[in-house]
C-alpha cells in the first residue's frame, strides 16, 4: 500500500468546540527576529554536494551591495548565513539616466545551493509547482522598499533582473530578513557532548526543530506548512529534551483531538489557515499515534485535564482500529485506510502495521490505567492476541526476523517496529536487530529520515547502541558533509541526489521527521 492522494468529500466531521478552543488558547506569539545577509554567495558546481552544487562567499563585499547594480539578465545571491523562516524586504533605487521603463524583477528563496541554478519552467514533478519559492515582480516607481507578503523558508536569496531599460540599473540595499518560530535559541541549555560529529548532529536537529515550530508544529516551512500527526508525534519527543514547550505541542494534540469524522477516525494532517480544517486523507498508522503522543504528553507533564480532555477521542480511535483485527489476532489493513510506516513502495507493510497496532495499544493501555478504564481488560486481551499471532504466525525462528505472512518477505520495518512494540524479550529484540544489521545494512530503498529515525531507535532499544550512533552519523552526518543546515525530508545515502518529486526546487530541505537526532542523543546517550 502506498501513500497516495486521498479524495473523501463524503466525510462528515465533528467539531468539538471546547477542544478548539482550548487550541487556541495555546497559540503562540511568534518571536521576530531581524536577520541581514551575511555575505554575497556565488553558486558553483561541486558533486560532493547537495544534488551537485555549492556556495561559496564571493569576492564582493555585502556592505557595499548597493554598489552592484544590476541591469538585463544580471542577478546577485544574498546569503543569509544559516537557514530561517520568514519574510524579506529591500530597498531598490535606479541609478543612471530618469526610470524610462518599469523594473522587472525576479526573486528566488532557496534552503540550499542547488536550487539556484534550477529552473522552475523544467519542473514535471507530481506536487504542484505552486510551491517553488520563485517570485516576479514588477515596479514602475523607483526609489521603494520592496515588501514581499509571503513566507519563505531559506538561506540563499537571488535578485535577478529581468529587464531594466538600456537607461539605467537598480540598486538594492538594506536587505533584511524577519525570522520568525515560536522558540528562541537562548531558551535552549547547551549540552555537554563529547563526540564533535554528534554535537554538530544534535545542533542541526535543534534548528531543524526551531524552523518546524511555528503556531503549530509544521512538517515543513517551505512545503507543506501543515500540522501531520507523524511529524508531530517525533516533533513532540524532541521538544520535550530540548526547547520543552508545552504550549505548542497542548496546542497540537487539542487540534487533532477537536476535529474527528464522525465515527471518531482522526485526520493525518490539519489546515489552520483561512480556518482550522481537517485534511481527508487518513493514515491508520498516523490515526493511532494520537494515542502515543497523547501517552508521551502525559508522561512527561502529569498534565490530568488533558488527559481527561482527550481520552475520550483516543479511545475511539483505537475501538476504531481494533475493529480490523480478526479473531487470531491478525490486522487486516484495508486500501481505503492504508498503513504509511515510510513513503517507500519496495517493501510489504502489513508486519510493522501489526506491529505499530501493538505499540499504540500498550501505551493507551497505560492511559486507560490512569482513567480507570472498566473495558481495561478487553484491551489487554487484544493486545495479548496481536502479540500472540506476531510470535507465532509473523517471526521466524530460524531466520530470527519478522516475516510478512502471505509471501514471508523480510524487510528492515518488520523488525524495527516489532523491537519498538518490544513484542519479545530483550535477548530475542538484541538478536533480531544483530541480524538485521549483519543481513540488511547498508540500508536501501529507504529514503526518509522518519524511518531511519525509527531504525535507530530500535537498535538503542535493543542494546545496541554503537550501530545506533554509527548509523546516526552515516545518515544524518552525510547530510552535514553534503552541505547541510537543516535536515531534510528525504535522503537516499546510495543515491545522494534523490528527490521523490524529480527537482530540488519543490524538495524540502527544513523538515519535521528529520529532527529527532536532538531526541535520541538525549535520551539514549546524555
Amino acid at each position: 500500500m502506498a501513500f497516495t492522494f486521498q479524495i473523501n468529500d463524503d466525510v462528515v466531521w465533528n467539531h468539538d468546540e471546547k477542544l478548539l478552543a482550548k487550541a487556541e488558547d495555546n497559540t503562540p506569539d511568534l518571536i521576530q527576529t531581524t536577520v541581514t545577509p551575511t555575505a554575497i554567495a556565488e553558486i558553483t558546481a561541486d558533486e560532493k554536494s547537495v544534488n551537485g552544487f555549492k556556495s561559496v562567499v564571493s569576492d564582493k563585499n555585502i556592505a557595499r551591495l548597493e554598489d552592484y547594480t544590476l541591469g538585463r539578465d544580471e542577478k546577485i545571491v544574498l546569503d543569509l548565513g544559516d537557514h530561517y523562516v520568514g519574510k524579506f524586504s529591500v530597498d531598490i533605487d535606479s541609478v543612471g539616466s530618469p526610470m524610462d521603463a518599469p523594473l522587472y524583477l525576479r526573486l528566488k528563496f532557496a534552503e540550499i545551493p542547488a536550487e539556484i541554478p534550477a529552473e522552475s519552467a523544467d519542473y514535471d514533478g507530481w506536487l504542484s509547482r505552486s510551491w517553488i519559492q520563485e517570485e516576479f515582480v514588477h515596479i514602475d516607481v523607483l526609489p521603494m522598499t520592496l515588501e514581499m507578503p509571503r513566507r519563505y523558508s531559506c538561506r540563499y536569496i537571488e535578485l535577478s533582473v529581468i529587464d531594466t531599460s538600456p537607461k539605467w540599473k537598480a540598486s538594492f540595499s538594506n536587505p533584511t530578513f524577519v525570522a520568525e518560530s515560536s522558540v528562541s535559541m537562548e531558551q535552549l541549555p547547551k549540552p555537554a557532548i563529547q563526540d564533535k560529529e554528534l554535537e554538530a548532529i544534535y545542533n542541526i536537529s535543534v534548528k531543524t526543530l526551531q524552523d518546524c515550530m511555528q503556531t503549530v508544529f509544521e512538517d515543513g516551512p517551505k512545503r507543506d506548512r501543515r500540522l501531520w500527526i507523524g511529524d508531530l508525534r517525533l516533533q513532540a519527543l524532541a521538544n520535550y529534551h530540548t526547547f520543552d514547550d508545552l504550549a505548542l505541542t497542548k496546542r497540537c494534540l487539542y487540534l487533532f483531538g477537536g476535529m474527528t469524522t464522525e465515527e471518531g477516525k482522526i485526520p493525518a494532517n490539519v489546515f489552520t489557515e483561512p480556518k482550522l480544517t481537517p485534511d481527508d486523507t487518513f493514515l491508520f498508522d498516523y490515526s493511532l499515534f494520537f494515542a502515543t503522543i497523547l501517552f508521551d504528553y502525559v508522561e512527561h507533564t502529569q498534565d490530568q485535564e488533558v488527559l481527561l480532555d482527550l481520552y475520550p477521542a483516543a479511545k475511539k480511535e483505537i475501538d476504531l482500529a481494533l475493529q480490523q483485527v480478526d479473531e487470531q489476532g491478525r490486522l487486516v489493513l484495508t486500501e481505503d485506510w492504508p498503513v504509511f510506516i515510510d513513503w517507500s513502495n519496495e517493501f510489504d507493510k502489513a508486519t510493522a502495521g501489526q506491529a505499530v497496532m501493538i505499540y499504540a495499544l500498550k501505551r493507551f493501555i497505560q492511559l486507560a490505567e490512569k482513567m480507570n478504564d472498566v473495558q481495561l481488560g478487553d484491551y489487554q486481551t487484544i493486545c495479548d492476541q496481536l502479540e500472540s499471532f506476531a510470535k507465532t504466525a509473523l517471526y521466524d525462528e530460524a531466520k530470527k526476523q519478522f516475516v510478512i505472512e502471505a509471501s514471508g518477505e523480510v524487510n528492515v520495518a518488520s523488525q524495527v517496529w516489532m523491537v519498538l512494540a518490544e513484542v519479545m524479550d530483550d535477548e530475542t529484540n538484541k538478536a533480531i536487530m544483530e541480524t538485521t544489521v549483519a543481513e540488511q545494512f547498508p540500508i536501501t530503498g529507504i529514503a526518509t529520515p522518519y524511518m531511519y529515525h525509527h531504525v535507530v531507535e530500535a537498535l538503542f532499544v535493543a542494546g545496541l547502541s554503537d550501530a545506533a550512533v554509527q548509523l546516526m552519523k552515516d545518515y544524518w552526518g552525510t547530510m552535514i558533509e553534503m552541505g547541510a543546515d537543516t535536515f531534510w525530508e528525504a535522503f537516499k545515502p546510495e543515491e545522494p541526489n534523490f528527490s521523490p518529486y524529480g527537482s530540488p526546487i519543490i524538495s524540502s530541505y527544513c523538515h519535521a521527521w528529520s529532527c529527532t537526532p536532538a531526541y535520541l542523543i538525549k535520551k539514549y546517550l546524555a
